[in-house]
């Protein structure tokens, strides 16, 4: 329950409250403890980064742990979950997770909110693939974590984010980000970047998570939006658009092939085909009248 004070604070003072907190990790990561001790020697490092990838509060742990436990003179920063994993190691991963608290998987706005960042991040790592300048991993890990301040929201003060809800589905509030101005007097992505400052996290990820008008920062941010597009409705009418908006950044990449990674019916794949050479078309023909 939240105290009279919370249902106040802005968001210096949430920041403030949840960089202390202990960040859980899904019920999930926590099953998998036996049988990472058990195969503690001989786990791949590629396994461990599956694990990350699939979980956005163990991500955020691990580079926590890797940025605070790195030499600032000689080691790198930890941008993607390989590089954290490394500087971590397997022994200390272990005890993350181990001392690690869980978060509720009754909590259906956390679990949402978890499978959306899990998929944007699978995205955004494919899209990535396809520009030979770009780390794929750190634009993906930037998509992973893009939501940390409404997930930590949901697991530390749920009625937060539950009253968001509530103003979107009463119609009091028509977008997202106007109902959680109305609800908690900011955005959740202004916690997230407030966190990612607090937290001295590698400032290429915060610079990924904001959207910096660059080519990575924008894949990031488009695969964030398709995935809440995705889960709101499989033929969500936006797919179109979130394509037209990301092959402006890859353009020697067929709309089919940035397609491909979307989990979409054969049938709605044309329709979205069909309606982009509309839109191009119609496009077109506005510039040469």
């Amino acid at each position: 329950m939240l105290t009279s004070a919370q249902k106040h604070w802005d968001v210096e003072q949430w920041t403030h409250y949840l960089k202390v907190q202990e960040i859980p990790v899904m019920p999930r990561t926590k099953g998998l403890l036996d049988l990472l001790v058990e195969h503690a020697d001989t786990v791949a490092p590629k396994r461990l980064v599956e694990l990350a990838n699939s979980d956005s509060f163990l991500a955020l742990r691990l580079l926590r742990y890797a940025e605070a436990h790195r030499s600032h003179h000689l080691g790198r920063e930890s941008t993607t979950p390989l590089s954290a994993i490394l500087h971590t190691g397997t022994d200390n991963l272990i005890k993350l997770i181990e001392n690690a608290p869980v978060c509720s998987d009754e909590q259906e706005g956390l679990l949402l909110s978890e499978s959306r960042c899990a998929r944007a991040g699978m995205l955004a790592r494919q899209w990535a693939g396809w520009r030979a300048d770009i780390s794929p991993e750190e634009v993906a890990l930037a998509a992973l974590l893009a939501e940390m301040g409404e997930m930590l929201l949901w697991h530390f003060a749920p009625e937060i984010p539950l009253a968001v809800q509530d103003e979107m589905q009463s119609g009091r509030a028509t977008r997202t980000l106007q109902a959680q101005q109305q609800v908690a007097g900011f955005a959740f992505k202004t916690l997230s970047l407030s966190l990612a400052s607090a937290w001295h996290l590698p400032p290429l990820i915060a610079m990924l998570i904001k959207g910096v008008d660059n080519i990575r920062a924008n894949i990031a941010r488009i695969a964030n939006d398709t995935a809440r597009h995705l889960q709101s409705d499989p033929r969500n009418p936006a797919i179109p658009s979130d394509i037209i908006a990301l092959h402006h950044f890859l353009p020697n990449t067929s709309y089919a092939t940035l397609l491909a990674p979307l989990d979409l019916t054969e049938t709605y794949r044309d329709e979205v085909l069909l309606a982009i050479a509309r839109e191009n078309e119609h496009g077109q023909g506005a510039h040469h009248s």
